[in-house]
């Protein structure tokens, strides 16, 4: 079963085609908004821009928790579908804007949508794909989506453009929104197990950032986001500063230079399903984290336009070896039920380290120099990694030796090994909620933090 690949897989390979159709629009919908910004700002076009993207940032970050502390409550596809549909609507209704203001609250409303629809869908591939040999193919071909669309979407765009006024690009994104729905409505997903949890509004919005933090591999991932910020900050903010005023190369030199970061993150992405077969992710992820720092310290040796290219290879290269791994880690940190809570979580910290890591690189770049933002970026991204390796437990094993302390509570419950209870006959079918009592006990097992256990066990205890 491991050696099939995930696209047997029907429901996966309809969830995939769902996410590619969605990224593709997504991508001429970026262009046509450079291009609305600068019909309805002209010269400001890029402060309308830079603001819309900080909109989409917010949005990441505020909303995503929200959505993932009360996923476990909603019906998975029901949800999914309806957020591609909110999606469909908003950037449907970019072409009528006749205020710049009317283009932030689409862009913020559009990517709330996206907050709520992307960590869900991630959640949801680990449900389909339970062999973790499919699911590590499928983070890969996830990461290839993501490159694929980077490197093709404005080839497209240029290409629609020469037929079609940038507001039908808005629309085929629109319809792209709505295919992906009826791709995910066509597919039979799998239930959403019962979350265990127990209730109150805070505890529900802070639940999977609270979980994330105190699981120790994940803060090393958290560690090691930043790493990937700061290097891929470099390329997004400054290669075209850095091609055409400090080089003084061309438009087509400049995607060149940012092709060539795409196919290194393209090239590790199909060759680590092999590799990790091999070995744990703890020294890839690593690995990637110490490629982006070489690269950028090699930055300040201030290459042309032939040696930049190999430079922004490894950043690419780097930012997926840190970045395609993350989503086994954080399958195997969460129960099945809080598993949108920690994608949600992911989702969240990851863009908040984009937050920070954007303006740096700009601010650096555009007020001090590129070779300081080389050297400011590039001591982010190596002593991330440092403290990433520092924090990841030597001995990270999924089963742990652990102890519970006796104690109360209430939350709905089966009976599994931790609710082994006498019932009265009151308290109804599985699964049920009543007070119960848990004694001490001393065992063994693939260990998460959850209602019952919610610290990290020190080794050797």
């Amino acid at each position: 079963m491991s050696d099939v690949s995930p696209l047997r897989n029907s429901v996966y390979s309809r969830l995939l085609s769902a996410q590619i159709i969605a990224l593709a629009g997504t991508g001429l919908s970026t262009v046509a908004l450079a291009l609305l910004a600068y019909d309805l700002a002209e010269g400001d076009a890029g402060v309308v821009l830079g603001t819309a993207l900080a909109l989409k940032m917010v949005a990441y970050v505020c909303i995503a928790p929200i959505v993932g502390g009360y996923a476990h409550k909603l019906p998975r596809k029901t949800m999914l579908v309806a957020l591609d549909i909110g999606r469909a609507l908003a950037i449907g209704c970019l072409p009528f804007v006749t205020e710049i203001w009317q283009i932030y609250v689409l862009i913020f409303f559009l990517n709330s949508c996206s907050a709520g629809f992307t960590p869900t869908y991630q959640a949801t591939i680990p449900d389909v794909l339970p062999d973790e040999k499919q699911y590590t193919k499928a983070l890969s071909l996830s990461r290839l989506a993501y490159d694929l669309e980077n490197l093709l979407s404005p080839l497209f765009a240029a290409a629609a453009l020469a037929v079609l006024t940038y507001d039908a690009l808005f629309s085929v994104n629109a319809a792209a929104f709505i295919i992906s729905a009826l791709l995910v409505l066509s597919c039979s997903l799998p239930a959403s197990s019962i979350v265990q949890r127990e209730k109150g509004v805070w505890k529900n919005l802070t639940y999977g950032i609270s979980v994330y933090l105190r699981t120790p591999r994940l803060r090393a991932v958290l560690v090691l986001a930043m790493a990937v910020s700061a290097a891929g900050s470099m390329v997004i903010v400054n290669t075209v500063v850095y091609v055409r005023d400090y080089l003084g190369r061309s438009e087509q030199d400049l995607a060149l230079v940012l092709m060539a970061s795409g196919i290194g993150s393209m090239v590790v992405a199909m060759l680590l399903p092999k590799y990790l077969d091999k070995f744990s992710d703890k020294p890839v992820m690593v690995l990637g984290g110490v490629l982006m720092g070489s690269a950028l310290f090699l930055g300040l040796l201030e290459p042309n336009f032939y040696q930049l290219m190999p430079i922004w290879f490894m950043l690419g290269a780097g930012s997926s070896m840190s970045q395609t791994p993350m989503g086994r880690l954080l399958a195997k940190s969460a129960t099945q039920g809080d598993r949108p809570s920690i994608y949600a979580a992911q989702f969240t910290l990851s863009h908040a380290c984009w937050l920070i890591a954007y303006p740096l690189a700009g601010w650096v770049g555009g007020k001090i120099g590129l070779d300081t933002a080389f050297l400011v970026l590039g001591v982010i991204t190596v002593s991330s990694t440092i403290l990433a390796l520092v924090i990841w437990p030597k001995n990270d094993n999924e089963e742990l030796e652990h102890i519970h302390h006796a104690h109360d509570h209430e939350h709905p419950h089966y009976h599994d090994e931790h609710h082994d209870h006498d019932h009265e006959g009151w308290e109804g079918e599985e699964p049920h909620v009543h007070p119960h009592y848990h004694p001490k006990v001393r065992h063994r097992h693939a260990y998460v933090i959850d209602i019952h256990h919610e610290t990290w066990p020190k080794q050797g205890t």
